[in-house]
């Protein structure tokens, strides 16, 4: 991530974006800290192929880390599901896909049927990272977590869009956590077609998250895309080429 400056979300990149297509639609959700840049070049890439494309900020994302604080688990999955009824309203079919926590919040929409299709994209079933769970009784000790340094590698990514907090409150992890488990809990009520994408460059998610999804779900009709070697923020990665194809693949089908 770039250091953290709110001005940098009047970036237009960094706005909620609505490209108008045909009848099939595809809401694209962002992940935890991160905002809709991160989505923008899989939106315009998919659009081109004539898809209505929406792409919005999770609350408390896009602002200011205190504004994000402020927020939970609850309103990020109702703001997601009110932004896939707005899209339906436009759309004979719609297709949602999310990036890291977004991929858990579509895998919820999913399991809630009220998605067509679903990708999940980098989606955590678990943390590589333990210390998640000790965040209820870290927090009023250590009220905020900041990112670590960019890796050599995060940094192949395309800084046009990568936009982000550069840390968040501590008891915010307890949030993505939930989301994390109510999503891996309920997998076996999904069954509508899933793509389900992971790097194996992910130093981020459990790498057991991929064939987790995949044995969890009860849909018929499920592809994986295996990336290589590219980080967790995959759709500003070299890879975008393949995610956008599989994701196209995944809604024309419907």
């Amino acid at each position: 991530m770039k250091p953290y400056d709110a001005s940098q979300f009047d970036h237009d990149c960094c706005k909620p974006f609505l490209h108008e297509g045909g009848g099939k639609g595809i809401l694209l959700i962002h992940g935890f800290t991160g905002c809709v840049s991160h989505m923008r070049p899989l939106g315009d890439a998919l659009a081109d192929r004539g898809y209505t494309v929406m792409g919005f900020n999770l609350p408390g994302h896009a602002a200011t880390e205190e504004e994000m604080g402020q927020t939970n688990w609850s309103q990020w999955l109702q703001a997601s599901r009110d932004a896939l009824a707005k899209l339906r309203r436009r759309c004979d079919q719609v297709t949602v896909a999310g990036l890291s926590m977004g991929g858990d919040i579509a895998l919820i929409l999913a399991e809630e049927g009220l998605a067509d299709a679903c990708a999940a994209i980098s989606a955590p079933m678990a943390s590589r990272n333990p210390w998640i769970h000790a965040a209820p009784f870290a927090a009023p000790f250590k009220p905020r977590v900041s990112w670590a340094p960019p890796t050599e590698r995060h940094q192949t990514l395309d800084p046009a869009f990568d936009y982000g907090y550069s840390g968040f409150p501590t008891r915010k992890l307890i949030d993505l956590q939930y989301l994390m488990r109510k999503a891996r809990r309920n997998l076996f009520r999904l069954r509508c077609p899933l793509l389900a994408v992971q790097s194996t460059g992910d130093r981020t998610v459990w790498p057991g998250s991929l064939t987790c999804i995949l044995q969890g779900v009860s849909s018929q009709h499920k592809q994986k895309l295996v990336l290589r070697d590219v980080p967790h923020v995959c759709t500003l990665s070299s890879e975008l080429p393949a995610i956008v194809d599989a994701v196209d693949k995944l809604a024309a089908a419907l």
